[in-house]
């Protein structure tokens, strides 16, 4: 079945507002961004969500899914759809699919009742090729959506994680556009090396929407939601939907 809807949301632990404490309503813009476009995912008649953020490399994780903000100074667990012999499946997410499991939770149960879930890793060296190939193979058996996690560049003033490139801002406006246009090939077109030297983690789970898009077929929308360097990494929101 094909692909209908995806939505795009970053990762930063501090979207979690236990992680944030006194400073959580800085990102109340970005929480409201992201739920909403979860919540449009959610609604657009998909039976399955598959959850793909960047990893040490690619591979498929067995359900369900638990995992645990810990390492982030908050001992709050995420929980992700239930095996049927109560098996533990993935007990440790790396932190695309970490932040993607309490977004998709936060929702409604009436809205994520009888959803399937999956959850997928890509390497985040992996080529543009291999990123598009991946996208292409990925697949449900019903119509299904793809929440992709990924920040932007980390490198958008002296005070971000990768300190100052004046290259950041251009590279973050080239995936606004993409995402507001639903242009995979512009998500294509990122250059591998560049991403990594902008530390933009976002790079590989992008480009595999791309190439699912493109495998999908048909006409997409998109609707860029946020887009933002609150901290001086690139965070971006959008959904993409079939016209």
């Amino acid at each position: 079945m094909p692909l209908v809807a995806a939505a795009v949301c970053p990762h930063p632990p501090l979207l979690v507002p236990e992680i944030a404490g006194a400073a959580a309503s800085e990102l109340d813009d970005l929480r409201t961004a992201c739920d909403t476009a979860v919540a449009r995912l959610l609604d657009s008649g998909a039976r399955t969500v598959l959850v793909i953020g960047a990893g040490d490399r690619s591979a498929d994780l067995d359900l369900p899914f638990r995992g645990s903000f810990a390492p982030w100074g908050v001992p709050l667990e995420v929980h992700l759809g239930n095996h049927p012999d109560g098996l533990v499946g993935t007990d440790r997410l790396p932190l695309g699919l970490l932040v993607g499991a309490w977004l998709l939770d936060r929702q409604p149960t009436a809205r994520t009742r009888g959803m399937g879930w999956r959850m997928t890793t890509v390497g985040v060296d992996e080529s543009v090729e291999t990123c598009a190939d991946l996208g292409a193979r990925l697949g449900s058996t019903q119509p299904w959506a793809l929440l992709v996690m990924g920040d932007g560049s980390a490198c958008r003033g002296e005070k971000a994680p990768g300190y100052a490139d004046p290259r950041a801002e251009a590279y973050d406006e080239t995936v606004a556009r993409a995402l507001a246009d639903a242009d995979g090939d512009a998500l294509l077109g990122l250059d591998a090396d560049l991403s990594a030297q902008l530390k933009a983690a976002g790079r590989a789970p992008w480009q595999v929407l791309a190439g699912a898009a493109r495998a999908a077929g048909g006409q997409w929308r998109g609707e860029l939601r946020y887009h933002a360097a609150p901290y001086g990494v690139g965070y971006l929101v959008a959904n993409w939907e079939r016209s």
